[in-house]
């Protein structure tokens, strides 16, 4: 049992777990950066040791210095003009790790604590405690009705697009699809983690999401104007489309304040839908396995589905019905905002510093920026149809 709970899996799960115990016991020391800081470095460092690692004061210095570089990224981001743009610190904390990775390289001494599944396992974790139910629920009926509708039959598109036009791999085609359907840059995450993704892929996807989710910020409230779109309609065509949440906040706020309202319910909507598709998966990915020839045992697919799925759903779970909506609601902003984001910020780094431009830029790699385009303008017809359907009466 203690060999099995040394997995990165699990101790992921327990660091993503023991931040949120924290947060709940000791919110103040969570909202202090210092000190939050300093907790997920330990963390990081005793499950390192834990896993077996043996370390000569390696993993903290270069955790050291690819926490900094993440507040580079962060401090990027904030600057006014950037933040008028749009671009979130993880664009930039990508592009730092590959401008070191391409230039300079990694350093082997640096290697031990650039662990991107690491840190997003445990984030993960965290994020499922933003998703709560009782809010989810006052978007009412008709937001959970599109989210199903689009999640589903935009993801089964451009899974079917990707495999069977493009003829891409599985795995890839599950990122993509899960990215442009669901989330965007979190749903690539989990699904990378559900079915023990390539770096390399997930790094592609992440950094696609991105670029494309940037034009449509500005482009989208620009064609609802023109289309003569309520605020009610725009606001969940957008939400519904873009791929990141602050790019949704954004777009809604160039059309208005009820747009940006119906953006972000529509958009919590298919976030909620994240950790069903991650569990639904994970299971199909556990019972499919490396080996078709090998049918799995109930023990084999346990030790095959990622734990940090159940962590994602269990503090779902908890924070939407152990505490009262807004005491609930605050825990999970004192998570998400410090921790999560620090956690997501590192793994970010670590992504753009595992991945080398040459993959990147392989001419192979333009049917996966044709499959998202093609799904994405599929997502951003479909999408408009519905929104219309179920929001132009209101």
């Amino acid at each position: 049992m203690l060999k099995t709970l040394k997995s990165e899996d699990w101790v992921a799960t327990i660091i993503g777990a023991l931040i949120l115990v924290l947060v709940i016991l000791l919110p103040s020391l969570m909202t202090n950066n210092i000190s939050m800081s300093a907790i997920i470095a330990i963390l990081s460092y005793m499950g390192y040791l834990f896993m077996g690692n043996k370390d000569n004061g390696q993993f903290l210095i270069s955790f050291i210095i690819i926490f900094l570089l993440a507040q580079l990224a962060s401090y990027i981001a904030n600057i006014s003009s950037i933040k008028t743009i749009g671009l979130e610190s993880v664009f930039f904390a990508v592009l730092i790790g590959l401008f070191i990775r391409n230039t300079i390289g990694l350093p082997k001494w640096m290697a031990s604590a650039v662990r991107s599944e690491y840190y997003i396992k445990a984030g993960l974790v965290i994020l499922g405690s933003s998703i709560l139910f009782n809010e989810i629920m006052k978007a009412g009926a008709l937001g959970m009705v599109q989210g199903l509708i689009v999640v589903f039959s935009v993801w089964y598109f451009s899974f079917w697009i990707s495999t069977k036009a493009f003829r891409i791999d599985k795995e890839m085609s599950m990122l993509l699809s899960s990215s442009v359907s669901i989330c965007g840059v979190s749903a690539a995450i989990a699904t990378s983690g559900a079915i023990k993704g390539d770096p390399k892929k997930l790094s592609f996807v992440i950094s696609l999401v991105l670029i494309v989710a940037i034009p449509m910020m500005y482009l989208l409230p620009y064609l609802a104007k023109l289309m003569g779109l309520s605020q009610e309609v725009a606001g969940a065509w957008l939400g519904g489309t873009i791929d990141t949440t602050a790019a949704v906040v954004a777009s809604g706020k160039f059309i208005g304040e009820t747009a940006e309202q119906y953006s972000v319910i529509i958009k919590s909507a298919q976030n909620v839908l994240l950790g069903v598709a991650a569990f639904i998966i994970s299971i199909y990915w556990s019972y499919r396995g490396t080996n078709s020839e090998i049918r799995p045992t109930g023990t084999i697919l346990w030790d095959r589905f990622p734990k940090f799925v159940l962590g994602f759903l269990i503090a779902s779970l908890v924070f939407s019905f152990v505490f009262d909506a807004e005491t609930g609601k605050e825990l999970s902003r004192i998570a998400n905002k410090g921790s999560r984001g620090l956690l997501f910020s590192l793994a970010f780094i670590c992504i753009g510093l595992e991945t080398d431009f040459r993959y990147i830029f392989k001419k192979e790699n333009s049917k996966y920026i044709w499959s998202f385009l093609t799904a994405q303008i599929f997502n951003i017809i479909l999408t408009l149809i519905v929104a219309w359907v179920l929001f132009s009466q209101d």
